[in-house]
Parts: structure tokens; sequence; C-alpha cells
């Protein structure tokens, strides 16, 4: 007996095969030679189980385990209840039970071992030495039994049990470090059920304290270097440290290094070692990390022997390794070789093992992957099927549960993907919805949830176009990146795929703020990917897409430059045999398709067509994205054909069409859209062969098209757009009535599709009124009534005024606006053609007026919270935009409820507007190309009359404005200005007979007209508004007539003189500014202003006027004047910016005030300003409808009334027209009126010509507003 014992110890500290077998004969032949009654006999029975047990553990062998548990059942069978070696056989026998479960995944061996364990620990007194190790025993137990049911009860049983074990071990105890391990391990496992890091800090604590306490010659050095190894892995994916990652990988090298090469732990060891560099290779991308990973995984299941309870756990992390280096190089052999390890893991894994379940995911793994590769899709249905084993397996409470759920949902997508089954996508949703639910806040998976959750709303977004998924993908997104440390090897990932998200609704709102930010995003998760990092090529490729979609937005050629150079580095990163070649193939030929489009350069076109074919090439014939790449490069074969007119690419490109569309499934997501693009390409074919069959197949596939695409659908109004498009041209070639009616139907519908974004349905509505003019005018009134009821979405009103001003850049508003005017204004009624004009003049200006609105006679609370929602938009800064935009937009549709006010903020009936013609008629005139017009409203009770300028013409006015800024650029308020600012050289017409031929000439052909109009309707003189647009905008009409029948001001658009007849009168306070030198580089000195302002500290009595002069005249001084004051006097240098109009400033002492500034400020007492200043009513000349000058500007802010010039005043002229003007306000005492400041103007004008002056001295000055 004694021998047996001495061989087995020698065993237990060198690993010698030899020793266990010798001591396995020695106890056998001792038990065999023992009688039945022998005292002894229980004593030997349970050595004898110990040595099987041992030889079971080394080899793997069942027969052995079979062997010990007989030996152990007959030892505690012998042993009496009162026995003092009771509790340690029943706890011998409960080890066996344990191995048995372990091997063969019976619950019951559990179960019992379980119960054995407790009844060894109730017999040992609190006193016993072995107390500790038995509670340590038990305690193992509990964890079993939590890692096969998930009951957090027994996991919380555990670690109480290891708790009272360390507690009862003594510091010197050899066994004290074995059981701090335990606890470690423990704790580790609270911490993935949980997610609670101070779990995670414990489980690090005390596995470095069992460390500490080890000899490094210690057999046990090895395996709690390798769970210390674990805890720092665990640490690193919670946290992302980089430090963490590297001690993991310096433990599990010295674990390995420590286990002697025929140690029965050797293998598992390499596998924790590989297990840890495969996480290094994927955070820092170093491929021989990987190749280490793959090759100690390779050499852990060779040394594992085939009945081996590890082997199949080994087989599995076998595969993940071949798995990662497949997605690395994509060499498809290693995708074989892991499916193949992952299904030999399974087969070895009996049903009932608690591992099964999880093997079965890894097995669905590798299915998925080679689906993805291949496209065959049996493979995604075994991943599903096998997806939906593992989650079956899986007990509700268990802690992979919602790991399983998650994978399932992504697999589910896929065959959404592939197939457009609506239920998939949903069942994707649940899942992921449940998987999300039962991981804890703190969950280290908790943001990986959220984002496959938000993966699938994204993807039921792009199939129902509901905007509540889109916003719900992009709240779990945020969620995800904020969950994620700064260093975590995730968060580029998630970072990438917010980007995703904020571009799709980028593609639905058109918000300009989105698409940056996606951008944004793109570039933050490149720049954390390191360069050989296996992600890195898909990250570039994202990225490139987004700087795709900002060029389309912006139209700048330095983002299509840089998609296409990401693109190209993203291909180049990519092996040949890669899966993802293909779509990175694909993504290059796309942007050198939309630079060919920009540039027209031939070898783009070539290049592109070339890649779409290399990406058909790689693409398997059964693989999902076949018929979408055959589509791209259909696609750019017609725009090579339109190119070069080869009729054999539009042959091909149709037949690829063909072929795609044959290719998707009929409920499949982008079956309609590959209709649509066949349908494109037969028109082509149409339109160059005329053969009436290929039309109708074009008109057919488009209605089947639309009929596919739900009411919702962001895509709508494209498809239903194309088809009035298609049903044009049939209507055409068949003049069938009915093709008449439904192309209007269809424009209608189009414009009204609330997914689409507002400029889709823009050009929608613009197309419909090209097509009305053309074929039915009847519709024209209609179609530009939709288009501009668009306006104040398209121009929203939570971003900023310069990107609102861009967008009516881009989209060339005001010629839209004109072309507009022009057709409708032959169309009865005229009214109609004066509310469309409306909506389209100065719709930034209009929007500010807006937010400036009275609301008097509301209810308090309604009144008080616009007003502050207003105020809020109206400081365009704001980060809170949306969120204030729709607290507005739906206190908007409560106020419209109250009596009076049903048409709060809607655009203005006719029977609104003609009341700005109440104090005098107002003149609106618009040019266009094919005519020039003119509309009067009389008076308020009047229809507004028609004038044709028969003799005017586009060119005419443009020559006339050059012309004009010829003139203007000689003598100006302090120096010359050069007319290199307006882009004309000088002397083109400098003297008096230029100003004379121009003023004649627009008296005789537009002026004069007018008058006689108003003759002919009783009106002889008074007030006189233009209101300008186009090309009229800027001549100086008030200047032109040989008499003064009229008192001449000037309006952006009727709306403004409404509000400013309605904003009641203010009491009198004048504040002057003067500024006769500023620090601004090239603003001369302005001698005049100083007897400007003494001509009006003279005229105007002290008690109405503060002025500020030189120094005082700072910034904040002005702001508190604009705050203060009801009129101002501005003397000072003015700047007006060409490209971003709201930064026209005023140049004050130390500083200057722009127009922004003055825009978002809450000016309630505002009545008039006298812009004695440079360029004040000169405005954009790509936005001259906007009335962004810094007079309108002015008005816009809250003015009821301004003063300004069309170009800079001479600086003498300054104190005459400023005391003519103040005299004529506050003459005989009395107070100024705002309504008086035109006459007041007009007199002062008047005196300055009857001086004789030159025409540039008193032509610039006009009046605008009441």
């Amino acid at each position: 007996m004694k021998l047996g014992e001495a061989f087995l110890s020698r065993y237990e500290e060198s690993g010698n095969l030899e020793d266990l077998q010798a001591a396995v004969q020695v106890f056998q032949a001792v038990v065999d030679l023992t009688p039945d009654d022998h005292p002894d006999r229980a004593w030997q029975l349970g050595n004898t189980a110990i040595s099987f047990a041992n030889r079971h553990q080394r080899l793997g062998n069942l027969q052995d385990l079979e062997a010990a548990l007989q030996y152990q059942q007959e030892a505690v069978k012998l042993t009496p209840e009162d026995h003092p070696d009771k509790a340690r056989n029943l706890q011998n026998l409960a080890v066996c039970f344990t191995e048995r479960y372990l091997r063969m995944g019976n619950l019951q061996d559990l179960e019992t071992a379980v119960q054995h364990y407790q009844q060894a620990v109730n017999l040992t007194p609190e006193d016993q030495p072995d107390k500790a190790g038995r509670l340590q025993n038990l305690a193992v137990s509990f964890s079993n039994l939590y890692q096969r049911l998930g009951n957090l009860q027994d996991l919380e049983a555990a670690v109480q049990y290891f708790q009272e074990a360390v507690k009862l071990t003594p510091e010197n105890h050899p066994y004290k470090a074995g059981r701090l391990q335990n606890l470690a391990a423990s704790f580790g496992d609270r911490y993935q059920r949980l997610g609670n890091i101070q779990d995670l800090e414990a489980a690090l604590q005390y596995g470095q304290q069992a460390v500490k306490l080890t000899l490094e010659n210690h057999p046990r050095k090895a395996g709690r270097l390798q769970n210390l190894a674990i805890s720092f892995t665990d640490r690193y994916r919670r946290l992302g440290n980089l430090q963490d990652l590297e001690a993991a990988v310096q433990h599990n090298q010295q674990a390995v290094k420590l286990t002697p090469e025929n140690h029965p732990d050797k293998a598992g060891r390499l596998q924790s070692l590989a297990v840890s560099l495969a996480d290094r290779y994927q955070r820092l991308g170093n491929l021989q990390d990987l190749e280490n990973a793959v090759q100690h995984h390779q050499q852990a299941v060779k040394l594992t022997p085939e009945d081996h309870p590890d082997k199949a756990g080994r087989l599995q992390n076998l595969a993940a390794s071949f798995l990662h280096r497949y997605e690395r190089l994509g060499d498809l052999q290693d995708l074989e070789a892991a499916l193949q390890s992952n299904q030999e893991a399974v087969i070895l894994t009996p049903e009932v093992h608690s591992d099964k379940a999880g093997r079965l995911k890894s097995l669905a793994v590798s299915f998925n992957n080679r689906y993805q590769r291949l496209g065959n899709l049996q493979d995604l249905e075994a991943a599903v099927q096998h997806y939906r084993q593992a989650v079956k397996l899986t007990p509700g409470n268990h802690p992979d549960r919602a790991e399983r759920l998650q994978s399932l949902s992504v697999s589910l997508i896929a065959r959404y993907e592939r197939l457009g089954n609506l239920q998939d996508l949903e069942g994707a949703v649940q899942h992921s919805q449940e998987a999300v639910k039962l991981t804890p806040e703190n969950h280290p998976d908790k943001a990986g949830r959220l984002q496959s959750l938000a993966v699938s709303y994204t993807n039921r977004y792009r199939r129902l176009g509901n905007l509540q998924d889109l916003e719900l993908a992009l709240q779990y997104k945020q969620e995800a990146v904020k969950l994620t440390p700064e260093d975590h090897p995730d968060e580029a990932g998630r970072l990438q795929s917010l980007a995703v998200s904020f571009g799709d609704r980028y593609q639905r709102l058109g918000n300009l703020q989105d698409l940056e930010a996606a951008v944004q995003h793109f570039q933050e998760a490149v720049r954390l990917t390191p360069e050989n990092h296996p992600d890195k090529a898909r990250r570039l490729r994202n990225l490139a897409v987004s700087f795709d979609d900002r060029y389309r937005r912006l139209g700048n050629l330095q983002d299509i430059e840089a998609a296409v150079q990401h693109f190209q580095e993203a291909v180049k990163l990519t092996p040949e045999d890669h899966p993802e070649k293909a779509v990175r193939l694909q993504s290059l030929a796309v942007s050198f398709g939309i630079r060919y489009k920009r540039l027209g350069n031939l070898q783009d076109i070539e290049a592109a067509v070339q890649h779409f074919q290399e990406a058909v090439r790689l693409t398997p014939e059964s693989h999902p994205d076949k018929a979408g790449r055959l589509q791209s490069l259909a696609i750019s074969l017609i725009d090579r054909y339109r190119r070069r007119g080869n009729p054999q690419d539009l042959e091909v490109a149709v037949q690829h069409h063909q072929q795609a569309v044959k290719l998707t499934p009929e409920n499949h997501p982008d079956k309609a859209g590959r209709l649509q693009s066949l349908a494109i390409s037969l028109i082509d074919r149409y339109q160059r062969r005329g053969n009436p069959q290929d039309l109708e197949a074009a008109v057919q596939h488009q209605q089947q098209a639309v009929k596919l695409t739900p009411e919702n659908h962001p895509d709508k109004a494209g498809r239903l757009q194309d088809l009035a498009i298609s049903l044009a041209d049939h209507y055409k070639r068949f003049q069938n009535h009915k093709d008449l009616q439904d192309i209007h139907q269809y424009y209608s519908l189009s414009c009204k599709i609330i997914s689409s974004t507002p400029e889709a349905s823009w050009h929608a509505a613009i197309r419909w009124s090209s097509f009305a003019a053309q074929f039915d005018p009847t519709y024209c009134i209609t179609a530009y009534v939709a288009a501009f009821s668009l306006l104040p979405e398209l121009l929203w009103i939570g971003h900023s005024i310069s990107v609102r001003h861009d967008l009516l850049r881009r989209l060339d508003i005001s010629k839209v606006t004109s072309a507009a005017i022009k057709t409708c204004i032959n169309l009865p009624p005229l009214i109609s053609t004066v509310e469309i004009l409306e909506q389209g003049l100065a719709t930034t200006f209009q929007q500010m007026l807006q937010l400036k609105t009275a609301v008097d006679g509301l209810p308090d609370e309604q009144a008080q919270k616009f007003e502050q929602l207003s105020m809020k938009l109206y400081n365009e800064g704001s980060d809170e935009s949306m969120s204030i935009v729709n607290q507005r937009n739906h206190l908007i549709i409560e106020i419209r409820k109250q009596p009076g006010f049903e048409f709060f903020l809607l655009p203005k009936s006719y029977h609104s507007l003609c009341q700005a013609a109440q104090q005098g008629p107002v003149v609106i005139l618009n040019s266009h190309n094919e005519s020039c017009d003119g509309i009067i409203i009389l008076n308020p009770t009047s229809d507004p009359v028609h004038v044709a300028f028969s003799n005017v013409t586009l060119d005419l006015l443009h020559s006339h404005s050059v012309a004009l800024n010829g003139l203007c650029g000689h003598r100006v308020r302090g120096q010359s200005v050069s007319t290199r600012l307006f882009g004309y050289k000088e002397g083109l017409l400098s003297s008096k007979e230029g100003f004379a031929n121009m003023l004649t000439w627009l008296w005789t052909h537009i002026v004069e007209p007018v008058y006689k109009t108003l003759e002919s309707h009783g009106i002889y003189g008074g007030r006189l508004w233009w209101l300008p647009t186009g090309a009229f905008t800027g001549l100086p009409l008030h200047a032109c007539p040989p008499s003064d029948h009229f008192i001449h001001s000037y309006t952006a658009t009727l709306g403004s003189l409404l509000e400013a007849y309605n904003k009641p009168s203010s009491g009198v306070k004048l504040g002057v500014v003067g500024v006769t030198q500023t620090d601004s580089e090239g603003a001369n000195y302005l001698k005049g202003v100083g007897l400007e302002v003494e001509s009006i500290l003279a005229t105007v009595q002290e008690p109405y006027v503060s002025c500020f002069q030189g120094a005082q005249a700072t910034v904040d001084a002005v702001k508190t004047q604009l705050q203060n004051c009801s009129w101002l006097h501005l003397a000072c240098h003015g700047t007006q910016d060409l490209i971003q109009p709201t930064k026209s400033r005023l140049l004050l002492y130390e500083g200057n005030l722009e127009l922004e500034t003055i825009l978002r400020m809450p000016l309630q007492n505002a009545e008039v300003v006298f812009l004695a200043a440079c360029q004040t009513a000169l405005g954009d000349g790509e936005l001259v409808n906007e009335s962004f000058h810094l007079g309108g500007g002015f008005i816009a802010a809250g003015f009821r009334g301004a003063i300004g010039t069309l170009w800079s005043m001479q600086d003498q002229d300054g104190p005459l027209v400023a005391k003519a003007v103040y005299s004529y306000l506050f003459r005989n005492g009395q107070q100024p009126q705002a309504t008086d400041a035109a006459e007041a103007l007009h007199l002062a004008v008047k005196e300055l010509k009857e001086r004789n002056v030159s025409y540039e001295r008193w032509v610039p000055f006009i009046h605008m507003g009441i």
C-alpha cells in the first residue's frame, strides 16, 4: 500500500505516466488481496479509485473513470456514518461523479456530486483541517451546476463557499494559493454573468495573490499563471487596455514554458496562450500572432487523446483560429478547416453536455462564413438551424443565452438579405431585443448586443422605411459607443457602425450635419485601426463611401478624389482570394463612375467598367451579391454607352439587368430597385431603336417596382417619379390621355411621400411643373405649389443660415422661382402666382421673421413657450436644433387649434398678402430668359395687375447691372472702392452720360410702363414699393422718374411689410454710433463722420439721443444700443461678404459686429436703422432674392424700416443727408414715426439733387420697409 502511495505521489510531482501506471497496478493488487470484511478495505478501495481517476485525467479513458467510480462507491458503502473517513470518501465519490459529468454531460451525475459534497461538508467539524478543502470542492460543484443551468443562486453559493474556504485556510497553508485561485475563478464567472467590474477586479486580485504565494518550481505554478492570464484577458476585453492583453500573453507564455512536454495540462496551456495571441492579433493586426495562435491550437489538439473530455473544446478553439486567418487572408482552405474542426467538436460532444450549445453555435459561425464566401444557401440554412438548436439547448437564465440569441439574430439578418423574407427580419429584431434585455447594464457585452440590435433595426428601416427604426438604430449605436472605453478593441468597429447610421439618416432627411458626423466617425474608425489590421480595408472602404455621399451633396471635387484614393487603398490591402475583394472592387468602380460624371474623363468610366467586371467575375453564381454586382456593371455600361454610343454596351447592359432581376427573389428588398434599373436601360434602348416593345416593357417593370415598394419607403418617391418620366415618353408616342392623368397622379404622389428626402420631392415637383408647362399647363400652378410648399422642409429651420444658403445656391431656387412666375403669370388666377412668388422669395429671410412672429392673443403658457423655442432657434448655434424644431412644430400644431390661429405660420393667401399694399401699391418684378414681367398689387381690395415689359430681356438687365457696377466704383465714402470687387474693369461707363443713359432706359422700359398702369387705375402718386427679383435686384428703379410722382421704397417680400405694419410702434430713443477709424486692414479714415454726428446731435433733442464715438463705439456698446434704442444711426465702415452673407459686418472700434450676431439678438424696440456705412444694401449675387445684405438683415432682425445705400456714399454727403432726414422726422418737436422715414429720405435726396451733385452721390440712397 505504501508503495502505491509513493508511486502516486511521485507522479503528481513529475507527471511521469509510468509512475501512475505502477500506482494503479499496486493499488489493484492490494484490493484483490484484501478480504471484504477487512477494516482497511474501504481505505484501500479509496486509494485505488484515486489512482484510476488520475489515469483517466491523464489519458481520457472512460473505463478508468468508471472503475474509479465503482471503487469509490464501494468505499463509501463500507464506511460507517460516524467513521472519521466517511466525509473523505463521500468527497472522493463526489469527485468521480463530477469527472463523469464533465466527460458525459449527464446532469444527474452533477447533482449527485453536489449532494455528496454537501454531505461531506456537513460531516466535517468547523475546526477540522479538511473543512476548507471540502468547502472548496462543494463550491466547485456549485460552479459546475451554474455553468450547466445558468442559475445565479448556484453561482452565488459557489462564491460564498470559496470565500469560506479561503477564510479558513491559514496564510502559510500549502493550499492557500489554490483556494485563492478558485475564489478568483468564481468572481470571474460572476463578472461574466453580471458584468460588475468589481468582480473582475476581485478575480484579478485573488489570482495575483495565488500566483505570488506559489513557488516558481511548484507543479501548480503554471496553472495559476494561466488562470491569472484569463482574468487579464477579461479585463482587456472589458476596458480595452493593451497592457492587460500584454500581461495575459506574458503569463500564458510563462505557464506554457513551465509545463513539461508530456504534462497532461500542456495542451490546455497551449490553448490558453493561443487564445490570448488571437486577441492580440485582433487588436494590433500582427499576422505573426495569428500564425502562432493557429500553431499552438494545432499542437494542443494533437496532444489531446481522441476520447479526452477536452478534445472537443480544443477543436472548437482551433476552428476559431482558422476562421481568424481566413478572415485575414481569405484562404478558403482555412475556412474549410474551421468547418471540419467545428463539426468534429460537435460530434464528440454528448447531446446533454453543457458545452453542446456553444459548439453548435461555433459550427453555425463556420457555416455562415462559408455562405458569405460562396453564397450557397444550404450553408446559410445550416447556420440558422445550428444557431436555433444552440438557443434551444440554452436555459432561459443561462449566462450565454443572450450571446446565442444575438448570433441567431445575425444569421436571420443574413437570410433576410438573401431571400427578403420579412419574418426573418422581424425574428432578428425580436431575438436581439431579448438578448439586450437579458444583458445587465454594466455587462461587458452590453455594448455589442446593443450594436446588434441597432443593426437589425437598420435593416428593418431599409426594408419598411419607418423613420422610428432608424432613430432607434442610431440611439442604440450611440449607447454602444458610449459604453465602449476609449482604447477598447471594438471602439473602431462601433464608431464605424454609428457612422453608417448617420449616413442612413442623412440619406433620409438630407441633414448635412448627419453626413458630417458620418464622415467624422468613419475617419476616427480608420485612425484607430492599425495599418495591418484585418478590418483596415473594410473601414477605408466605408470612409470612402461617406466621401462619396458628401461629394454628391456638396459637389466638392476633393471629396470624390478622397473616395477614389481610399477605395484604391482598400482594394490594395485585400488579398486576391479574400471574400470581400469583390465588394471593394465594386465600390471602387462606383467612385470611378461618379468621377467620370463630374470630369467626363473617359478613363474613369473605362476603369469603372473594368472593376465592375472583375467584381462580377469573382462572385460565385449562387452568391447573394451576384445580382447586385450585375446591376452595377450594367449601370456602368449604360454610362459608357451614353458616352461612346456603342450599341453593344447597351445590349450587354440590358442583358445583365435582366439577369440581376432573374436572380432576385420576388420578395427581396432589392427586387424593386433592380426592376427600376432594368426599366431605365430599356428606355435607353427604346430611344436608340424606337421599338415600342422596349417602352412598354420599361413602363411595366417600373409599375411593378412601384408596387413592390412600401408606401413610406425612402425610394418610393424616386420610383414614382421615374415611372412618370417613362409614361411621359409613352404619352408622346401614343398620345394616350390616361397616360397624362397617370403622370400627374404619380408626380403628385412622389411629392407627398413622407419618407422621401425633401430634396428628392423638390426635384419631382420641378420635373412635374416642367412637364405640365409643355403638355398640360393647367397643372403648372398645382405642381409649383407642391414644390414651394416643400421649402420649409428643404431649408430646414434647424440648419444654420449658411447651410440653408448653400442649398439655395445648389438647387438654384431663385431661378426656379423666376421660371414659376413666368409660367404661371399667364395662367389665371394671377393671385395664385403672387402666392407662389411669396413662398419662393427670401426664404431664409422670411424664416427669421417667423421666429420673431408676435403671438398676441394666445394663452400665456403657449405664447411664452413659442417665444422661448423660437429664440433658441434664432440663436442658430444651438446643439439641440432637431429637438427644438420638433418641439416647436408640435406646439405650432397645437396653436392652430386655437380660434383665430388656424393658419398660424402657414403660407399666406393673397387675401392676407395684398394687405402689404395698404399704404400704396407694391410692384413685383420678375426676370426670366423668355420674358420679363411685373405684377402690381394696387391695394388690399383689388386683384393684381400684370405688366409685360416687352422690350426688356434678361441679357439687357445683366448688361445694365454690369454697367452699374462700373459706374458706382469710383467715388465712395472715404476712398475709391476697386471695381475688382464686382469683377469688372473701370472705365466701362464712368460719366454723367452713362448714368443718364441707364436711368433713361430703366424709366422708358420698366418704370414708365408701371406708372402708366398705375395711372390707368387712378393712382398718380404717394408711396410706392418695389419688390425686385432676380436680375432686377440692385437696379436703381427709384432714381428713374423725371419728376417726383412717388416716394419709393423697397421690400424683400410682401410678408415682411405685413410684419412691419403689424408690429406696434415703440418709444423714441435714437442711438448714434460714429467710427472714423478702425484697426481693420484696408479701412480708411472717415473724416466726415464727426460732422455727421454733430449734425444729428444739433437736430435731435438731447433726451432722445445717446451717442458713441471713436473708442466708445465697441462691439458691446453697439449691441447694447441695438437692444435699448428704437432708432439707430450707424456712421462707420461696413463690408458685405458675398460668399457667406451672414458674415457681412460693421467695422467698429477694435472689433467687428457680424450680421449673424445681429440676427440672434432679441430686438424688441427696433423701429428704423440708418446705415450710413459702405455696401449696406448690396446683396449676394447668387442669392439676390434672399436680401441678406446689411439693410435686409436689420429688417430680418426686427427693424420695421432701414435706410441704406446700393453702394458707398461720398464722405461729405453723410452730414447733409443725416441732417435732412432727422430734421424732417423730429419736425416741430414731434416724435418720429417709422412710416415717415421714406419721405424723410426722399426729401434729403431731393436736397442733394437740387445742389446738382453727380448721379453717383444721390442715386445710391434707398429706403427699405414701411
